[in-house]
């Protein structure tokens, strides 16, 4: 043991060797982050991305650094002997230094490096992307596994991120009114659904004798959430779900995909369309301005350089000018400050029979909307989103609400049309009277498939409501793209389904 003497000079000789000084850690910042300092005071910082840009002078080495979280790139100022021989455009860097007010226009901040490292090295010989070069959608399609790293595809998935996060707060979160309450979506789907082309995917190998279903049953990939949210709406009064839904039609058009995402709500106790109508277009509109308000840039690119043909309205409204820093294209600055119009599906097909034009598909009463049609109908009123209402009995599922309204017979149904996409939702009332419904489904001889269906009839029933959202044809309106194949990372579609 030591005696006191000891410890007294152990303890002089300690307090008299200075203690190394600690290392500054870096703080790991999203480039966003860093470009959102208020006020750089040369705090020591480290960013990951990819690069966008090298430019290397005599005395000074230029790095635009970008991760994805800002349409925006952080340059980076350093030493030329920093320079890694494998920092070229697309490679994967780190990058360590003091983050600091820039003295160059158009930039408020820029990060002095201390160090430069190379993560992953790039081959700019055979990288599909090309320094300084705008490459077009269609063949940014080619290459879906790097298209994601091209501007216009980066600010689209932004945009994607948060209108789906607006989704679920206009439905759900704590400001809203509406409190609806979420479900996930079926995948794996049974019955089919009447009148809509289904994929088929739950059968297996078998043996002689064995059912080849994999369910025992023919299931098939869900095309609505419709019939599970109205279970679900007998118990919980009002909900959603927002997940992937497919088709199986053979088209090859720039308005249909084979798996695209849908927004379905459905409300018990609504008694007329006009409270499905409301719920719509409040989603509609109310989602456009969180996207405005959180991803001005990213819309601004799609508008300026994607859809160039959209007019750009100067004079905007305070509300808006708060929203973005650049001007707002007329056409959806007119879908939002007006109320959707309505008009009934007798009134549009009288419409469109007074049109000047020469319609492909000739307008009859009791025919379905073309898509010729319905774009004339929204410019007819004023590049408007319009609603139509109450569509022929013969032409809608055995689940919407008969109108009982005589010669020209109708349901309780609703298709909200916008500008260049047309149907962009379609709801209805649901029938919820046992013998109307029952003798739709006797005549069409699905009685015994939908029995539980008629059961929900009898186990305390409410009037109900609901309607389905394209999540990608919603996005196509909002920024004018002309392709749906061009709002999805991963498109698929008949004959095609690269990755």
């Amino acid at each position: 043991m030591f005696r006191p003497r000891c410890i007294r000079h152990i303890l002089r000789y300690c307090s008299s060797v200075p203690c190394p000084e600690r290392a500054v850690a870096a703080k790991l910042l999203r480039i966003q982050e860093a470009l959102e300092v208020p006020d750089p005071s040369g705090d020591v910082i480290k960013v990951q991305g990819w690069v966008r840009s090298v430019r290397s002078q005599k005395d000074v080495l230029f790095v635009h650094v970008n991760d994805g979280s800002s349409l925006e790139s952080l340059q980076v100022v350093a030493a030329p002997r920093l320079e890694p021989r494998e920092l070229t455009f697309g490679s994967s860097v780190e990058v360590q230094g003091k983050l600091v007010k820039s003295l160059h226009k158009g930039q408020k901040v820029e990060l002095a490096a201390e160090n430069i490292r190379v993560v992953g090295p790039c081959d700019v010989l055979t990288f599909p992307l090309k320094y300084k070069t705008r490459q077009s959608l269609e063949y940014l399609r080619q290459f879906p596994h790097v298209r994601c790293r091209s501007n216009a595809l980066s600010a689209l998935l932004r945009i994607r991120s948060e209108a789906t996060a607006a989704i679920h707060a206009f439905f759900k979160g704590p400001r809203s009114q509406r409190n609806l309450t979420f479900k996930q979506k079926c995948i794996a789907v049974f019955p089919k659904v009447p009148g809509v082309k289904t994929v088929n995917p739950a059968s297996k190998e078998s043996e002689p004798g064995e059912n080849p279903h994999f369910f025992n049953v023919p299931a098939f990939l869900t095309v609505s959430g419709q019939l599970h949210l109205e279970v679900m709406a007998g118990a919980f009064t009002k909900v959603f779900t927002f997940g992937p839904t497919f088709r199986a039609d053979n088209s090859q058009s720039r308005r249909h995909l084979a798996e695209f995402y849908m927004v379905e709500a459905e409300l018990s106790f609504a008694e007329s369309l006009q409270d499905i109508m409301q719920v719509m277009e409040d989603l509609f509109k109310k989602v456009t301005d969180v996207v405005l308000s959180k991803c001005s840039r990213d819309v601004e690119l799609f508008h300026k350089y994607v859809a160039p043909g959209q007019e750009v309205k100067e004079k905007l409204s305070i509300r808006y000018k708060r929203l973005m820093n650049t001007p707002l294209p007329a056409k959806l600055e007119q879908m939002l400050k007006n109320r959707f119009v309505i008009m009934s599906y007798t009134e549009a097909i009288d419409a469109l029979k007074r049109a000047p034009q020469v319609f492909t598909y000739k307008p009859e009463w009791g025919q379905d909307l073309q898509s010729e049609h319905e774009r004339y109908l929204v410019q007819h009123c004023g590049e408007i989103p319009v609603f139509v209402i109450n569509y022929p009995y013969d032409l809608k599922p055995f689940y919407m609400r008969d109108n009982e309204d005589g010669a020209r017979h109708t349901v309780a149904a609703v298709d909200l049309l916008v500008p260049a996409v047309g149907e962009l939702c379609g709801g209805s009332l649901r029938e919820d009277r046992v013998d109307f419904l029952q003798s739709r489904l006797q005549k069409l001889g699905l009685e015994q498939t939908y029995q539980w269906y008629l059961e929900l009839r009898q186990f305390g029933s409410t009037p109900h409501g609901g309607f389905g959202m394209g999540f990608e044809r919603y996005l196509r309106c909002i920024l004018g793209v002309d392709n749906i194949r061009d709002v999805v990372p991963f498109p698929r579609f008949p004959h095609s389904c690269v990755l």
